[in-house]
């Protein structure tokens, strides 16, 4: 076993391994890699379930801790996920709000654990980055939007 020296421990209140396939099965370079059983009863637990699975996201590790009822998610929390072009940015937005999610705005959805995701098209972050009259326009685009329209963004960086 190789642990890491920084991993995102996220909390659920029971379907961290159901979540931990999902993403495996959802993004590149991710993974299920272990699933570990409780020694003994606890506050939210029998001896025997799942009390935490190691996962990776996008080649980020990660743990979650199937901890109960007691905490829950919020967008102050989210993976970030680059995107190249519309069809990528598609099939993770589909892929998170089809497998019972919901939008948010601005590229931001929630996964059906509470989990947030900012899908982004990398031709926002650019344009962002980019400054001025450009960045304002993109971002003026973005603003409007649930899921990122990669077309309309490009548009809004050359002012069409």
């Amino acid at each position: 076993m190789s642990i890491a020296k920084n991993t995102i421990c996220l909390w659920y209140e029971k379907d961290a391994e159901a979540a931990a396939r999902f993403y495996a099965e959802t993004f590149p370079d991710s993974a299920l890699k272990a699933v570990n059983h409780a020694p003994g009863d606890y506050p939210s637990g029998k001896e025997g379930d799942v009390l935490t699975v190691e996962f990776t996201v996008l080649g980020i590790p990660c743990l979650g801790l199937n901890g109960g009822p007691t905490f829950k998610h919020s967008e102050a929390f989210s993976f970030q996920v680059s995107t190249e072009d519309q069809e990528e940015t598609d099939r993770y937005w589909n892929a998170i709000v089809d497998n019972g999610g919901e939008e948010s705005a601005c590229g931001w959805c929630r996964d059906k654990w509470g989990i947030s995701w900012q899908i982004t098209p990398r031709t926002l972050m650019e344009a962002l980055d980019a400054g001025g009259g450009e960045a304002k326009r993109a971002f003026g685009a973005m603003m409007e939007m649930k899921k990122i329209d990669v077309a309309a963004i490009d548009a809004a960086r050359r002012g069409d």
